[in-house]
């Protein structure tokens, strides 16, 4: 902000009226450095106590000189403190409405309630896909460590208003990401009440607390501590098909192959034909690894005759760049190479 600029400037000047003034007493009244800084400090206050020995004449014309620059400054940095505190609550209220208006237009997004670890590791796999998404949170000191592009609401996730301030009933998927198990179990128990079509993934801290959260609605439930054991394990058993894993899941740094999920639309180009007929290792260089039909059920390594349905999901594996067209192919009704 440009009053942020001015304040700045201000400080510097204020600093270096003090040194002159200083300095002036110093030499000109032949003082010590610190009668003249003490004399720099009361002037400059307004304390209004008498000089600290008496003022020459040409101190005297210092002296003016000196309360004239001091009352001058003093008089555009309490201008310029007030420009800066109105810019800042102006921003703070026009980016509060701006975020609503964002808020308001939200459709088929996700709602990630709580801001902890695990809510704002998943708020970056989501901003890196990109998927729309709001972060419900009550702790404020925990919507500071968010990226200021995301959309946050601060407040009660376990409380319906804010649920329906999120938009739950146009929403796809919810996180329930607190750091205690009964809260979150609130929270599912209150968003399968509000939307019943509403996919829900829970966190547990405790495995006791899995079967509750299934049973409140939730569709899973992740364990932080029990994929971490897990995760540890698996590093010492199969450590390059966790490496390989890693490389195909995530997207930091330079990724030559990624596993991928491509919905099939209804119209889509590829509904209705067999995996060999697709062309989709051919045309795209892509793997079909799994396809998950609507139903539920998955077919692991698909055979060239297995038929590729509207509706299905297609697990696939290949380049970012390849993945990118053949997800643009799957969403049109002409095949794109």
């Amino acid at each position: 902000m440009r009053a942020l600029r001015h304040l700045k400037f201000l400080a510097a000047a204020l600093v270096a009226l003090v040194a002159v003034g200083t300095a002036g007493f110093h030499y000109i009244e032949g003082w010590s450095w610190f009668d003249g800084f003490y004399m720099v400090v009361i002037t400059l206050t307004t304390i209004g106590y008498s000089e600290v020995h008496p003022l020459s004449h040409a101190g005297k014309v210092f002296n003016i000189g000196f309360i004239i620059a001091g009352v001058a400054l003093a008089t555009v940095a309490i201008g310029s403190l007030t420009q800066y505190l109105l810019e800042f609550e102006l921003t703070k209220v026009l980016g509060r409405r701006k975020m609503g208006r964002e808020i308001a237009r939200l459709q088929n997004h996700y709602i990630i309630c709580g801001a902890g670890r695990v809510g704002r590791r998943a708020a970056r796999e989501l901003a890196r896909k990109p998927v729309p998404f709001v972060v419900l949170e009550q702790d404020e000191a925990r919507l500071q460590n968010l990226e200021p592009e995301w959309l946050v609401i601060q407040g009660d996730a376990t409380q319906e208003r804010l649920l329906h301030e999120a938009h739950i009933e146009r929403a796809i998927g919810l996180v329930a990401a607190t750091t205690t198990d009964a809260t979150n179990i609130y929270i599912v128990l209150t968003a399968r009440s509000l939307n019943p079509k509403l996919r829900i993934i829970a966190r547990a801290s405790e495995e006791a607390a899995e079967k509750h959260l299934l049973k409140a609605g939730a569709d899973s439930v992740v364990s932080p501590y029990s994929f971490a054991g897990h995760r540890i394990a698996q590093s010492f058993l199969r450590p390059n098909v966790l490496d390989f894993l890693d490389i195909a899941t995530t997207r930091e740094g330079r990724v030559e192959m990624v596993i991928e999920e491509i919905h099939i639309g209804q119209d889509s180009f590829f509904a209705d034909k067999t995996v060999g007929n697709s062309l989709i290792h051919r045309d795209y260089g892509i793997i079909v690894l799994a396809i998950k039909h609507e139903q539920g059920k998955t077919i692991f390594n698909p055979t060239a005759d297995v038929v590729i349905q509207a509706g299905d999901h297609l697990i696939v594996m290949g380049g970012p760049e390849s993945m990118a067209r053949l997800e643009a192919a799957a969403a049109s009704t002409i095949q794109r190479s």
